[in-house]
Protein backbone atom coordinates (compact mmCIF):
# COMPACT_ATOMS: atom_id res chain seq x y z
CA UNK A 1 0.00 0.00 0.00
CA UNK A 2 2.51 2.16 0.62
CA UNK A 3 5.93 2.28 -1.85
CA UNK A 4 9.16 4.78 -1.37
CA UNK A 5 11.70 4.77 -4.18
CA UNK A 6 15.11 6.69 -2.92
CA UNK A 7 12.52 9.80 -1.51
CA UNK A 8 14.89 12.79 -1.07
CA UNK A 9 13.73 15.95 0.38
CA UNK A 10 16.26 18.72 0.93
CA UNK A 11 15.08 22.48 2.52
CA UNK A 12 18.01 24.52 0.97
CA UNK A 13 21.38 23.30 1.43
CA UNK A 14 20.10 20.70 4.50
CA UNK A 15 18.96 17.46 3.52
CA UNK A 16 16.25 16.37 5.75
CA UNK A 17 15.55 13.16 4.10
CA UNK A 18 18.59 11.42 1.97
CA UNK A 19 17.15 8.78 -0.39
CA UNK A 20 15.00 6.10 1.63
CA UNK A 21 13.51 3.45 0.26
CA UNK A 22 10.85 1.34 2.04
CA UNK A 23 7.33 -0.62 1.88
CA UNK A 24 4.51 -1.29 3.72
CA UNK A 25 1.49 -3.91 3.08
CA UNK A 26 -1.97 -3.84 4.58
CA UNK A 27 -2.65 -5.16 8.15
CA UNK A 28 0.99 -4.42 8.78
CA UNK A 29 1.58 -1.83 11.69
CA UNK A 30 5.46 0.22 10.74
CA UNK A 31 7.22 1.94 13.00
CA UNK A 32 9.07 4.92 12.18
CA UNK A 33 11.70 5.24 14.59
CA UNK A 34 14.41 7.97 15.25
CA UNK A 35 15.35 11.31 17.05
CA UNK A 36 13.77 14.42 16.84
CA UNK A 37 14.87 15.98 13.30
CA UNK A 38 15.75 12.75 11.98
CA UNK A 39 13.54 13.11 8.30
CA UNK A 40 9.96 11.15 10.22
CA UNK A 41 7.37 13.92 9.71
CA UNK A 42 9.06 15.42 6.29
CA UNK A 43 8.74 11.61 4.90
CA UNK A 44 5.28 11.63 6.63
CA UNK A 45 4.07 14.82 5.07
CA UNK A 46 5.62 13.70 1.58
CA UNK A 47 3.45 10.55 1.93
CA UNK A 48 0.30 12.48 2.64
CA UNK A 49 0.29 14.77 -0.29
CA UNK A 50 1.50 17.73 2.04
CA UNK A 51 4.46 18.50 0.36
CA UNK A 52 6.71 17.03 -2.67
CA UNK A 53 9.72 15.57 -2.97
CA UNK A 54 13.40 17.00 -3.98
CA UNK A 55 13.47 14.01 -5.95
CA UNK A 56 12.48 10.03 -6.06
CA UNK A 57 9.06 8.97 -5.81
CA UNK A 58 6.40 7.15 -3.79
CA UNK A 59 3.17 5.77 -4.58
CA UNK A 60 0.17 5.38 -1.75
CA UNK A 61 -2.59 2.69 -2.51
CA UNK A 62 -1.42 2.98 -6.09
CA UNK A 63 -1.27 6.63 -6.60
CA UNK A 64 1.48 8.61 -7.05
CA UNK A 65 2.05 11.34 -4.14
CA UNK A 66 2.88 14.11 -6.75
CA UNK A 67 0.97 13.39 -9.76
CA UNK A 68 -1.70 11.87 -8.88
CA UNK A 69 -1.67 13.62 -4.77
CA UNK A 70 -5.91 14.02 -4.58
CA UNK A 71 -6.37 10.79 -5.53
CA UNK A 72 -4.05 9.71 -2.29
CA UNK A 73 -5.76 12.21 -0.22
CA UNK A 74 -8.68 10.41 -0.68
CA UNK A 75 -7.20 7.35 1.05
CA UNK A 76 -4.86 8.52 3.27
CA UNK A 77 -5.59 9.62 6.93
CA UNK A 78 -3.44 11.64 8.27
CA UNK A 79 -2.50 12.70 11.86
CA UNK A 80 -0.22 15.32 12.40
CA UNK A 81 1.79 15.71 15.49
CA UNK A 82 -0.22 18.58 16.53
CA UNK A 83 -4.27 17.71 15.98
CA UNK A 84 -6.01 20.74 13.92
CA UNK A 85 -9.23 20.68 16.36
CA UNK A 86 -11.71 24.02 17.11
CA UNK A 87 -12.46 24.20 20.71
CA UNK A 88 -15.90 25.70 20.35
CA UNK A 89 -17.29 23.11 18.23
CA UNK A 90 -18.81 19.89 19.74
CA UNK A 91 -16.92 16.44 18.69
CA UNK A 92 -20.36 15.44 16.84
CA UNK A 93 -20.20 18.92 14.60
CA UNK A 94 -16.40 18.95 14.57
CA UNK A 95 -16.61 15.69 12.91
CA UNK A 96 -19.44 15.85 10.54
CA UNK A 97 -17.53 19.17 9.23
CA UNK A 98 -14.80 17.34 8.49
CA UNK A 99 -17.30 14.87 6.41
CA UNK A 100 -18.81 17.74 4.56
CA UNK A 101 -15.37 19.29 3.33
CA UNK A 102 -14.66 15.59 2.18
CA UNK A 103 -17.97 15.35 0.28
CA UNK A 104 -18.98 12.07 1.85
CA UNK A 105 -22.27 10.42 1.20
CA UNK A 106 -24.15 9.29 4.42
CA UNK A 107 -22.25 11.80 6.50
CA UNK A 108 -24.22 11.60 10.22
CA UNK A 109 -24.43 7.88 9.10
CA UNK A 110 -20.14 7.81 8.85
CA UNK A 111 -19.82 10.08 11.88
CA UNK A 112 -21.61 7.81 14.66
CA UNK A 113 -19.60 4.54 13.45
CA UNK A 114 -16.27 6.59 13.15
CA UNK A 115 -17.10 7.60 16.77
CA UNK A 116 -17.92 4.23 17.87
CA UNK A 117 -14.75 2.93 16.33
CA UNK A 118 -12.94 5.66 18.38
CA UNK A 119 -15.23 4.68 21.80
CA UNK A 120 -16.29 7.89 22.17
CA UNK A 121 -20.22 7.84 21.32
CA UNK A 122 -20.71 9.23 24.75
CA UNK A 123 -18.73 12.66 24.17
CA UNK A 124 -20.11 13.14 20.96
CA UNK A 125 -22.10 15.98 22.33
CA UNK A 126 -18.99 17.49 24.59
CA UNK A 127 -17.46 20.20 23.30
CA UNK A 128 -13.90 19.42 22.19
CA UNK A 129 -12.43 22.34 24.26
CA UNK A 130 -13.39 20.49 27.46
CA UNK A 131 -11.62 17.13 26.75
CA UNK A 132 -8.76 16.10 28.20
CA UNK A 133 -5.38 15.55 25.91
CA UNK A 134 -6.20 11.96 25.53
CA UNK A 135 -9.52 12.59 24.01
CA UNK A 136 -8.74 15.56 21.61
CA UNK A 137 -6.16 12.63 20.39
CA UNK A 138 -8.95 10.31 19.56
CA UNK A 139 -10.60 13.20 17.78
CA UNK A 140 -7.94 13.28 15.79
CA UNK A 141 -7.57 10.06 15.14
CA UNK A 142 -11.66 9.48 14.51
CA UNK A 143 -10.91 12.71 11.41
CA UNK A 144 -8.58 11.11 9.98
CA UNK A 145 -10.76 7.53 10.34
CA UNK A 146 -13.48 9.45 8.83
CA UNK A 147 -13.33 8.45 4.96
CA UNK A 148 -12.39 4.70 5.72
CA UNK A 149 -8.95 5.33 4.58
CA UNK A 150 -6.60 2.33 2.96
CA UNK A 151 -3.74 3.85 4.82
CA UNK A 152 -3.14 5.40 8.29
CA UNK A 153 -0.21 7.61 8.86
CA UNK A 154 0.35 9.13 12.66
CA UNK A 155 3.09 11.35 13.54
CA UNK A 156 3.71 10.57 17.07
CA UNK A 157 -0.22 10.04 18.22
CA UNK A 158 0.66 9.57 21.84
CA UNK A 159 2.44 12.70 22.26
CA UNK A 160 1.78 14.48 25.37
CA UNK A 161 -0.09 12.07 26.74
CA UNK A 162 -0.54 10.46 30.59
CA UNK A 163 0.61 7.02 30.58
CA UNK A 164 -3.16 6.08 31.27
CA UNK A 165 -4.27 7.49 27.95
CA UNK A 166 -1.14 6.17 25.97
CA UNK A 167 -2.23 2.72 26.62
CA UNK A 168 -5.79 3.16 25.13
CA UNK A 169 -4.21 4.94 22.31
CA UNK A 170 -1.63 1.98 21.86
CA UNK A 171 -4.58 -0.31 21.91
CA UNK A 172 -7.25 1.70 19.90
CA UNK A 173 -3.97 1.52 17.00
CA UNK A 174 -3.64 -1.92 16.92
CA UNK A 175 -7.25 -2.42 16.56
CA UNK A 176 -7.35 0.01 13.71
CA UNK A 177 -3.81 -1.78 12.10
CA UNK A 178 -5.84 -5.07 11.33
CA UNK A 179 -7.22 -4.09 8.45
CA UNK A 180 -5.47 -1.01 7.25
CA UNK A 181 -1.82 -0.03 6.95
CA UNK A 182 -0.27 1.83 9.33
CA UNK A 183 2.57 4.10 9.44
CA UNK A 184 3.89 5.19 12.88
CA UNK A 185 6.14 7.47 13.74
CA UNK A 186 7.65 7.88 17.01
CA UNK A 187 11.22 8.90 18.98
CA UNK A 188 10.08 6.49 21.99
CA UNK A 189 11.38 3.04 21.47
CA UNK A 190 9.66 1.55 23.48
CA UNK A 191 6.33 2.01 22.15
CA UNK A 192 6.87 1.06 18.99
CA UNK A 193 8.45 -2.46 20.01
CA UNK A 194 4.72 -2.58 21.56
CA UNK A 195 3.09 -1.58 18.67
CA UNK A 196 5.02 -2.42 15.52
CA UNK A 197 5.18 -5.46 13.02
CA UNK A 198 8.18 -3.88 11.64
CA UNK A 199 9.94 -1.10 12.55
CA UNK A 200 12.13 1.21 10.43
CA UNK A 201 15.44 3.18 12.25
CA UNK A 202 16.14 6.46 10.23
CA UNK A 203 19.03 8.74 11.65
CA UNK A 204 19.98 12.14 9.66
CA UNK A 205 17.17 11.41 6.91
CA UNK A 206 19.02 7.51 6.38
CA UNK A 207 16.93 4.49 6.92
CA UNK A 208 19.76 2.50 9.15
CA UNK A 209 17.52 -0.74 9.72
CA UNK A 210 14.64 -2.07 8.84
CA UNK A 211 13.35 -5.50 9.95
CA UNK A 212 11.03 -6.90 13.23
CA UNK A 213 11.78 -5.73 16.78
CA UNK A 214 13.14 -9.69 17.26
CA UNK A 215 14.98 -10.11 13.98
CA UNK A 216 16.71 -6.67 14.59
CA UNK A 217 17.48 -8.21 17.93
CA UNK A 218 19.18 -11.21 17.26
CA UNK A 219 21.10 -9.87 14.34
CA UNK A 220 23.07 -7.53 16.68
CA UNK A 221 23.76 -9.14 19.97
CA UNK A 222 26.69 -11.11 19.76
CA UNK A 223 25.22 -12.82 23.60
CA UNK A 224 21.90 -13.42 26.01
CA UNK A 225 21.93 -11.14 28.84
CA UNK A 226 20.95 -12.28 32.21
CA UNK A 227 20.24 -10.47 35.50
CA UNK A 228 20.34 -11.38 38.88
CA UNK A 229 19.32 -10.32 42.10
CA UNK A 230 21.03 -11.45 45.75
CA UNK A 231 20.58 -10.45 49.45
CA UNK A 232 23.21 -8.28 50.43
CA UNK A 233 26.67 -6.90 48.75
CA UNK A 234 27.22 -9.16 45.49
CA UNK A 235 30.87 -7.74 44.09
CA UNK A 236 32.38 -10.53 45.75
CA UNK A 237 30.13 -13.02 43.87
CA UNK A 238 31.71 -11.49 40.23
CA UNK A 239 35.45 -14.16 40.08
CA UNK A 240 32.55 -16.72 41.25
CA UNK A 241 29.96 -16.45 38.30
CA UNK A 242 32.92 -15.59 35.58
CA UNK A 243 34.14 -19.09 36.61
CA UNK A 244 30.88 -21.01 35.12
CA UNK A 245 31.64 -22.56 31.52
CA UNK A 246 29.85 -19.72 28.87
CA UNK A 247 29.58 -16.76 30.80
CA UNK A 248 31.48 -14.29 28.54
CA UNK A 249 31.23 -11.03 31.61
CA UNK A 250 29.58 -9.88 34.76
CA UNK A 251 28.83 -6.20 35.51
CA UNK A 252 27.57 -4.59 38.48
CA UNK A 253 24.31 -2.39 38.08
CA UNK A 254 23.25 -1.24 42.10
CA UNK A 255 24.18 -3.36 45.12
CA UNK A 256 22.85 -6.91 45.11
CA UNK A 257 22.20 -6.83 41.33
CA UNK A 258 24.96 -8.00 38.64
CA UNK A 259 24.49 -8.10 34.73
CA UNK A 260 25.85 -11.09 33.01
CA UNK A 261 26.53 -12.47 29.47
CA UNK A 262 26.54 -15.76 27.87
CA UNK A 263 26.89 -17.34 24.33
CA UNK A 264 23.70 -17.58 22.12
CA UNK A 265 22.13 -21.16 22.71
CA UNK A 266 23.11 -21.98 25.88
CA UNK A 267 21.52 -21.34 28.98
CA UNK A 268 23.52 -20.84 32.05
CA UNK A 269 21.20 -19.68 34.79
CA UNK A 270 21.38 -23.67 36.28
CA UNK A 271 24.89 -23.66 36.88
CA UNK A 272 24.62 -20.04 38.07
CA UNK A 273 22.14 -20.77 40.63
CA UNK A 274 24.49 -23.62 41.85
CA UNK A 275 27.52 -21.45 42.23
CA UNK A 276 25.46 -18.60 44.31
CA UNK A 277 24.13 -21.14 46.94
CA UNK A 278 27.44 -22.92 46.91
CA UNK A 279 28.88 -19.59 48.11
CA UNK A 280 26.77 -19.13 50.69
CA UNK A 281 24.48 -15.92 48.82
CA UNK A 282 21.08 -15.53 49.43
CA UNK A 283 19.49 -16.06 45.40
CA UNK A 284 16.43 -13.54 45.43
CA UNK A 285 15.91 -12.89 41.19
CA UNK A 286 17.43 -14.43 37.82
CA UNK A 287 15.84 -13.54 34.68
CA UNK A 288 17.09 -13.53 31.17
CA UNK A 289 17.31 -9.61 29.75
CA UNK A 290 16.43 -8.70 25.89
CA UNK A 291 18.02 -6.35 24.12
CA UNK A 292 15.44 -3.10 23.82
CA UNK A 293 15.13 -1.14 20.67
CA UNK A 294 16.69 1.77 22.65
CA UNK A 295 19.72 -0.84 22.60
CA UNK A 296 19.77 -1.65 18.97
CA UNK A 297 18.82 2.00 17.77
CA UNK A 298 22.04 3.38 19.97
CA UNK A 299 24.53 0.37 18.55
CA UNK A 300 23.48 0.95 15.10
CA UNK A 301 24.08 4.55 14.98
CA UNK A 302 27.25 4.27 16.76
CA UNK A 303 28.28 2.01 14.18
CA UNK A 304 27.13 4.19 11.38
CA UNK A 305 29.25 7.03 12.78
CA UNK A 306 32.29 4.68 13.31
CA UNK A 307 31.60 4.20 9.47
CA UNK A 308 31.75 7.27 8.90
CA UNK A 309 35.24 8.19 10.12
CA UNK A 310 36.84 5.11 8.22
Amino acid sequence: MIQVRGLTKDYGTRRAVDNISFEAEQGDIVGFLGPNGAGKTTTMRILSGYMPPTDGEATVAGYDVVSESLEVRRRVGYLPETVPLYNDMTVFDYLKFMADLRHLPNGNERVNETLQLVDMEERAKGYIGNLSKGMRQRVGLAQALLHRPEVLILDEPTIGLDPGQVVEVRKLIRDIGKERTVLLSTHILSEAQQICDRVLIINKGVIIAEDTPENLQASLIGSERGMLRVKGEADNLIKVIKKVKGVKNVTPKEEGVLEFQFAPGTDVRAEIAREIIKAKFDLLEMRSVGMSLEDIFLQLTREEQNNKKL
